[in-house]
């Protein structure tokens, strides 16, 4: 993500330093948490405390059953001002869990909210200690005096909050994206939907029907597709890319390039004159080169917007300049060839990814023979050739010759669960489209005899195992359970022979079709890896974005302000998807609702007589966070940009000059806990003992 104008630019509001914490002489107070059993039943909390008691700078210690509670929060409000303390060290579990919880607690009392340190005695002693009391126990007061000794050395610190723009970027229109925009359009956001397509609708317009249901996909999408385009806080910006992206959270400057057409949208009104006098016929991909298309053309017919798109490439004007045809026959006036790329530039608080994702394109050499057998396609094709508004009207034929396949066979897991090619993961709906796809052929010919080559039947959603069921028990469609291992063609006939193992027979069979059809997985778009790049957002090993937290924040991306939805995040069905589009745009929405957002205090700062520019920190940074720039004083310098910055410590640790310091892990304080770890109180510390030498590891 580009470097965006530095924070001191925008409006910022400082939350003031509150209490007496900023105190020079640290007054400390400990409270240890039982947390029930979960540590008491290790730990020996009351000698926790007692040990606390013992520390420099300590005036008072507590331990309570449960600290989190309204009555454990009580006791540290009393004690705090009881007995003027200044500083705070809560010995409890994890701070991701509750350090939010006691910030709030100790502010109330009038102290800053970052001058409290947790100590986590749970995860790091009693869990996994549980055998050991009393090393587990000694660990505990470890860990408390290294907590003392940093939080005596805590400076009080200031949140800041800056504006939220009340507009969005959803970047792919494919269901998720539309549902996204809808959704936030309706509370009244100004919505910017960006798809690099001549028309929104994605993977989900190619759909013959949907499962588990049956439904039309078409039917469903459409109205959807229709009610993007008629909203007036939504601006579609379809056959565009997003080239820039610069900002932070609610303060997003977006820059979109808008490709030239060749024909004014606001002129066009989709009538089809162009492209009936056009000569130009070219394999149309979105029917997967089944069907033709002129060289200037609309997608599909319920495309939005109904816009017709000259195709550069295969157009005679612009290959020998000299066929006018589409231009003569345009009563309006649309047609411009010397129509240029639009560059627009816009301002959003919060981003949606919803870029989706494709179906894997088989090895040129792989054992199904995609690229060798013509009767041999992949499931999107198929969609395509079921589909009524299809290259065939909806009829299945045979591509090497037409004739309507009598013998079909489904060879699940292609390009997914292999860790061959890379692609360990489910794709989640293989199994469940093949399986719909073999009731629609069961349907249209009920005399076709069809088989499944499966690994696994996953069938995990609402009414997936009863469709599973009923197509193998009302509609005859076989199962085999093994991995195809040869296919042979024949010839003259173009059939098809499977040669495979059946695992549940323990046998090799070998069986003649005249189609085969390779249910293809999901990977990563193309789409996604380009604005993964601008947005610097990490993607799984798989290639799909990374969430904040797979279980409690799925929507969400590392980046602060920057949402995942759909396919974009990980392989899903449309339901799952519509879900996860509306989820994402509930957490924009609560964004752009409050108008401002806070940035938290945890950040760095840099030393400018330190700094001599070298960028090592820029280079490092996840977030893009350090900026260059030219020093009034002269020379490069770097700047933090705070609303980016994630408190990581990557750019100090990094730093050759020392020049970076992280807040709240400062030199002094890192060392101060290093020293207190080999501090024994009153002597009587001894390190754990290993019991013999053949548990050393």
């Amino acid at each position: 993500m580009g470097s965006p104008e530095p924070l001191e630019k925008d409006s910022v509001e400082r939350t003031p330093s509150q209490g007496t914490s900023d105190a020079t002489e640290p007054r400390i107070g400990v409270f240890v948490c039982h947390c029930g059993s979960n540590i008491a039943g290790v730990v020996d909390c009351v000698k926790v405390r007692d040990a606390a008691e013992e520390l420099p700078g300590v005036v008072v210690a507590r331990d309570n059953k449960y600290t989190c509670s309204d009555v454990g929060q009580e006791e540290i409000l009393k004690a705090i001002k009881e007995w003027n303390v200044n500083r705070v060290v809560i010995a409890s579990c994890s701070p991701r869990l509750h350090e939010p919880t006691f910030r709030t607690c100790i502010q109330r009392a009038g102290l800053n909210p970052y001058v409290l340190h947790m100590v986590n005695i749970r995860e790091q002693c009693s869990w996994v200690h549980s055998h050991e009391k009393d090393n587990a126990t000694q660990k505990a007061i470890d860990l408390v005096r290294m907590g003392v000794s940093k939080v005596a050395r805590l400076e009080p610190l200031e949140a800041r909050e800056v504006p939220v723009e009340r507009a969005a970027l959803v970047v792919g229109g494919g269901v998720t994206g539309i549902q996204s925009s809808l959704d936030l359009a309706n509370m009244g956001f100004k919505v910017y939907l960006v798809e690099s397509k001549p028309s929104i609708g994605g993977v989900m317009a190619q759909l013959d029907k949907t499962f588990p249901t049956g439904d039309c996909a078409i039917c469903i999408l459409a109205p959807k597709m229709v009610e993007l385009s008629r909203n007036p806080n939504i601006e579609l910006l379809s056959y565009s890319e997003v080239e820039e992206v610069k900002g932070y959270i609610g303060n997003y400057d977006v820059k979109v390039r808008r490709k030239a057409r060749f024909v004014h949208e606001d002129k066009c009104v989709g009538c089809g004159v162009c492209a009936d006098v056009c000569p130009v016929k070219v394999d149309n991909e979105f029917d997967m080169g089944f069907g033709k298309r002129k060289a200037i053309y609309v997608p599909f017919p319920q495309a939005v917007p109904l816009k017709y798109t000259v195709d550069k490439e295969n157009c005679l004007h612009f290959k020998s300049g000299k066929c006018q045809l589409c231009v003569k026959a345009c009563t309006n006036n649309a047609i411009d060839h010397k129509m240029e790329d639009e560059v627009l530039d816009f301002k959003v608080g919060t981003i949606i990814i919803a870029t989706g994702s494709e179906t894997y394109v088989p090895m040129r050499k792989g054992v199904y023979k995609y690229w060798e057998y013509e009767n041999v396609i992949s499931a999107l094709e198929l969609e395509r050739l079921l589909n009524a508004s299809g290259p065939t009207g909806g009829h299945l034929i045979r591509p090497s010759d037409k004739v309507t396949p009598k013998r079909v066979a489904f060879i699940q897991c292609v390009g997914s669960r292999n860790k061959k090619i890379g692609n360990n993961y489910c794709s989640r709906v293989c199994c469940m489209y093949a399986i719909k796809n073999a009731q629609i052929i069961k349907e249209h010919e009920p005399d076709t005899e069809i088989a499944v080559y499966y690994n696994d039947i996953r069938a995990f959603g609402k009414g997936f195992e009863e469709l599973y069921h009923r197509v193998r028990e009302e509609y005859g469609v076989e199962f085999f359970r093994g991995r195809p291992a040869k296919l042979s063609e024949d010839p003259e006939t173009k059939v098809i022979t499977i040669r495979a193992e059946e695992t549940l027979l323990n046998k090799i069979t070998e069986r003649e079709f005249d189609l085969v059809v390779l249910s293809t997985g999901l990977v990563p778009s193309e789409g996604s890896k380009r604005i993964g790049k601008i947005l610097s957002i990490t993607t799984s090993p798989d290639g799909f974005f990374m969430e904040a937290h797979p279980k409690l924040r799925p929507v969400d991306t590392a980046a602060d302000g920057i949402f995942v939805a759909g396919c974009a995040q990980a392989p899903k069905d449309i339901p799952d998807s519509v879900a996860q589009a509306k989820a994402a745009a509930s957490s924009a929405a609560v964004l752009m609702l409050t108008g401002k957002v806070r940035i938290e205090p945890l950040t760095v700062s840099i030393d400018e007589d330190l700094c001599v520019g070298c960028g090592l920190c820029a280079e490092l940074c996840p977030y893009g966070a350090p900026e260059l720039y030219e020093s009034e004083k002269g020379g490069t310098k770097v700047r933090i940009i705070e609303a980016l910055c994630h408190g990581c410590g990557t750019c100090a640790a990094s730093c050759p000059q020392k020049a970076i310091t992280a807040k709240q892990f400062t030199d002094d304080q890192i060392n101060s806990e290093i020293m207190a770890a080999w501090t024994p109180i009153c002597g009587t510390h001894k390190p754990p003992q290993k019991k013999n030498a053949e548990t050393e590891v």
